[in-house]
């Protein structure tokens, strides 16, 4: 069952598909050798990375964030220096610690296997964790796909492996599943009282009910975990993306890791700016609302300081991915900062409203940039926050809808062409521009009655199939793109 419990996580940098999915995937692996008891005849695990977590794994810590979560570490709690670190350490004790209860030789250029030219055929994110005994003899065997957002999807041993470059098995039966009008069927509903897949649906539901789009998700979303578990998550989360802003904008990290030499601008930024109002002290106070001149660049500083935070490694909600976990809290800090009357209860109508935007996005498409390009992470991000911030300046659900496909509709095409592997460049400044898009994109749709000729269901369909036809090497491989014609990096 989708939720926004899943939706908005907080996790850790810098990649949600090829970071968080995976130290998800090893961990479930570590935990599965406990509960089937088999743990005791471990002697050694092997985990080979395909595709594109093998041609940007390195630039993304997929390898280190695979290890961590073999020795039990999970997004949430895993200790950020550790992470950062765990590969020298690995290198230097020879071992790990297993599940955190044995502790294995473990060989990092042996035990951690990057296949560049092979990928699992169901999706470019694809991954394979195995244990043996002392013998050599295999003991457990898992399939983990990572499809973005940090959401991963176990699959079979036995799913072929064919060559990089071949086209996915949903790619292939793309045309005809839209054709049929059939989607992701598993992303259930099964239990909310308002069920939607589509946002025609979901439109009709606001109209009949006369409900707000906030409205229908709060209502699904308490059916299911109750009203107190989901207030209190949509406040950790906003909580978790002014902590990321903040600790961006007051870093002493000079330079991002990686070896692009990539420096921190946010802190700067942010020091030039406090002479206008330190936004951080000041809630909507009247000199900031009239700084109408300054407004994107603050707007650009909180994408920026997040984007930094992620890039570094450290803590941020992904929302919908860490390569885009920029663009909402940006969008949500102008609206609590330059708007009048921002409130707490608008922020939750903001992440509600997105949540259902994110939903359709995810459900119907994708917000995997291995598998859609950068439109399915930004773009979706972009058309999230445009639907949030329309609805907490009071646009009707038809205007929210209108928002969203302006979001999306001017990302469509959008590559992921990340150069080294690393989520600095391009990343970190479309996470800004995307910012300030989604809010021209609710200026737009207020100036209207929300009425529109290009849907966000069309949008939506469009991006992906734009996707499937967009050439792998710009498809998060750093194998097109930025990532081969900045050849000086």
């Amino acid at each position: 069952m989708f939720s926004v419990l899943d939706l908005y996580s907080i996790g850790v940098g810098p990649s949600s598909s090829h970071t968080v999915g995976p130290m998800l995937a090893t961990h479930r692996f570590a935990k599965a050798l406990v509960q089937h008891d088999v743990i005791d005849e471990v002697d050694r695990v092997r985990v080979t990375l395909y595709g594109s977590l093998a041609l940007t794994g390195l630039g993304h810590g997929t390898d280190r964030a695979s290890v961590a979560g073999l020795e039990g570490n999970d997004p949430q709690t895993v200790d950020t220096d550790y992470l950062a670190d765990v590969h020298r350490i690995c290198d230097e004790r020879g071992t790990i610690r297993l599940a955190g209860v044995k502790t294995i030789t473990f060989d990092y250029n042996h035990d951690m296997v990057i296949d560049v030219w092979h990928r699992l055929a169901a999706h470019p994110n694809g991954m394979r964790c195995e244990a043996f005994d002392a013998q050599g003899r295999a003991i457990y065997e898992q399939v983990w796909y990572s499809v973005g957002g940090g959401f991963i999807e176990p699959g079979l041993v036995t799913d072929p492996v064919v060559s990089m470059h071949d086209r996915s098995v949903e790619a292939q039966e793309d045309t005809q599943r839209m054709a049929a009008g059939e989607t992701d069927s598993t992303m259930q509903t099964d239990g909310w009282p308002y069920p939607f897949t589509t946002a025609k649906q979901l439109l009709g539901i606001c109209a009949e009910q006369g409900m707000s789009i906030a409205d229908v998700v709060w209502a699904n979303e308490c059916a299911i975990h109750g009203a107190d578990a989901i207030r209190a998550h949509l406040d950790r989360v906003w909580a978790a993306m002014r902590a990321s802003v903040h600790e961006g904008c007051v870093s002493t990290q000079r330079v991002l890791p990686g070896g692009l030499d990539v420096p921190r601008r946010a802190p700067g930024v942010y020091a030039r700016l406090r002479s206008k109002g330190d936004v951080f002290s000041q809630h909507a106070s009247g000199n900031l609302r009239h700084l109408e001149s300054s407004e994107a660049a603050w707007i650009d500083l909180f994408a920026l300081a997040v984007n930094e935070q992620n890039a570094g490694g450290g803590r941020i909600v992904t929302a919908p991915t860490n390569g885009a976990s920029g663009v909402l809290p940006a969008t949500l800090m102008y609206y609590w900062h330059f708007l009048p009357d921002a409130d707490e209860a608008g922020v939750r109508t903001f992440l509600l409203t997105a949540a259902a935007v994110g939903y359709l996005i995810k459900r119907n498409a994708s917000i995997s940039g291995a598998e859609v390009g950068c439109q399915g992470e930004v773009g979706s991000a972009c058309s999230m926050a445009a639907a949030g911030l329309c609805a907490v300046v009071g646009g009707s659900p038809a205007q929210v809808e209108n928002a969203a496909e302006i979001g999306m509709e001017h990302h469509l095409g959008l590559t992921c062409d990340p150069i080294g592997g690393l989520v600095q460049i391009p990343c970190i400044e479309r996470n800004a521009v995307a910012a300030n898009t989604a809010i021209g994109a609710v200026r737009m749709a207020m100036l209207g009655d929300g009425s529109h000729i290009v849907t966000l269901d069309q949008v939506i369909t469009t991006m992906r199939q734009t996707g499937h036809d967009m050439m792998a090497k710009y498809k998060e491989t750093s194998q097109g793109g930025l990532a081969l014609n900045v050849v000086e990096c």
